[in-house]
């Protein structure tokens, strides 16, 4: 009795209908039974590539009953169903020259993996299985950026956000949140915030779920927006569609939401001065969120190391009230106008940001295409990516500065209970240099100005 394991697999099932992989095991089944085979196991690996390198549970599954050795023969519909990459290969080979099993297809008749002959056999046709892999790869990669670059609509599923389901119609009303949204943005509001302001007023996704930082962020910095196509996460030319937003907005929300200062505050929304303003006289560390009971707010010099943070001397905590207020006033009554609007001005940065992505996008074409290998690929794209990370950061305070009411409206905005904390840290970075907070007078159990030590940017407390 031979006692056989047939194996069935196709790449891509967009229906998940398993049509492919019935059609591969209904001709697996009557070669068996016309040979007299028994079949122990059946394994199937449906909408699973073999060239991606992803996992398939259906393969492990089947390694691992031949491992068990009583398996004589492997049968499958073609050899490029069982795999596509020669270093998986080798591995199969060893599997099966160990179990003493033999492979049978459909397509290509018997391997006999025992002999040199047969191992050369299946070794030849998992190289041109490889190659007809990675050329279909590039095809689909150049059509692809075709696409983009002809700014045609592609792709289904969810509807975007602020556009129909024909994907190019703008609906009003999510174009106006979008609007809001970048406008909060550029003034310096956190993700998490406007994700609380989204839920607060009702507003879903298009599948109708509340929304996260990762998919706002990705919503937000969408090309589409501003009526740009994108591939790989690069700007390649307009759309067919009407843009919601500018491209100018679109660069400067992106370059916002790239700094790093950021990731650095995203343990709370609730305190002012974090992220590195607020340090300690003593030895320079930053001053951490902490409360000193519930409901009561302070900064402290931590001891404790965390998230790549250097523990600090542990001798300095003020309540963050009064501390906060002290700062945000002298930052207020020192605006200078003229600094500000200074501050606003784009200068060349996006135009030169066009000009580094319009480069980026030719590199793609030339990877796209074959003419450069991916090591070049890379290094040159590291260099204009470096490039392009100094412009945003110049952006960036350009950005904030543009969203920065007038002086004479600042202390009105300040006390708007609309505004976020983040929005309000923002425009403190344009004024704020650094502020030292020194130990405290034994004796005084309230707030004293006269540990604090603020350094604005051209000015000084």
């Amino acid at each position: 009795m031979t006692k056989v394991v047939v194996y069935t697999r196709i790449s891509r099932d967009v229906g998940l209908t398993r049509l492919g992989v019935q059609r591969q095991h209904q001709d697996c089944v009557e070669l068996c039974e016309r040979e007299g085979y028994t079949i122990v196991g059946e394994f199937e690996d449906d909408d699973r590539s073999a060239y991606s390198g992803k996992p398939r549970p259906g393969y492990d599954a089947m390694c691992r009953r031949i491992a068990d050795g009583d398996i004589d023969l492997l049968v499958a519909w073609h050899p490029d169903r069982i795999t596509r990459q020669p270093r998986e290969l080798e591995d199969l080979i060893d599997l099966l020259e160990s179990s003493k099993t033999s492979v049978r297809t459909v397509q290509s008749g018997e391997y006999d993996l025992s002999t040199p002959s047969g191992r050369m056999a299946a070794r030849i046709v998992g190289a041109v299985a490889r190659h007809e892999s990675e050329h279909k790869a590039a095809r689909i990669r150049r059509k692809h950026r075709q696409i983009a670059e002809s700014g045609k609509v592609h792709g289904g599923g969810t509807r975007p956000f602020g556009y129909r389901y024909d994907r190019v119609t703008i609906r009003e009303d999510e174009a106006a949140v979008i609007r809001d949204i970048v406008a909060r943005i550029l003034a310096g509001a956190s993700l998490r915030s406007i994700c609380k302001r989204l839920a607060d007023d009702g507003i879903r996704t298009p599948r109708g779920n509340t929304w996260t930082l990762q998919s706002l962020r990705s919503m937000i910095t969408a090309g589409r927006l501003a009526g740009l196509r994108e591939n790989h996460g690069e700007l390649v030319g307009p759309a067919v569609w009407d843009p919601i937003i500018t491209p100018e907005d679109l660069r400067r929300v992106r370059a916002v939401l790239a700094d790093p200062k950021r990731r650095k505050r995203r343990t709370t929304d609730r305190y002012l001065l974090t992220g590195g303003m607020a340090v300690c006289a003593l030895c320079g560390t930053p001053l951490v969120a902490r409360p000193q009971r519930p409901g009561q707010r302070s900064y402290v010099c931590a001891t404790d190391k965390h998230a790549g943070r250097k523990p600090g001397c542990g001798k300095i905590r003020i309540a963050a009230d009064d501390f906060e207020q002290y700062v945000a006033d002298q930052a207020l009554v020192r605006v200078d106008a003229q600094a500000l609007a200074a501050a606003a001005e784009n200068g060349d940065e996006t135009a030169e940001l066009d000009r580094i992505d319009a480069r980026l996008a030719e590199l793609g074409e030339l990877w796209a295409s074959g003419e450069l290998d991916n090591t070049s690929w890379q290094a040159a794209r590291q260099r204009l990516e470096r490039d392009r990370e100094a412009l945003d950061a110049q952006l960036r305070n350009a950005s904030v500065s543009a969203s920065v009411p007038a002086p004479e409206r600042l202390s009105e905005w300040w006390a708007d209970e609309s505004v976020s904390v983040s929005e309000r840290r923002a425009v403190l970075d344009l004024l704020v240099e650094l502020v030292e907070v020194g130990p405290a007078v034994k004796g005084r159990n309230f707030f004293d100005p006269a540990r604090v030590k603020i350094r604005g940017r051209g000015w000084e407390v």
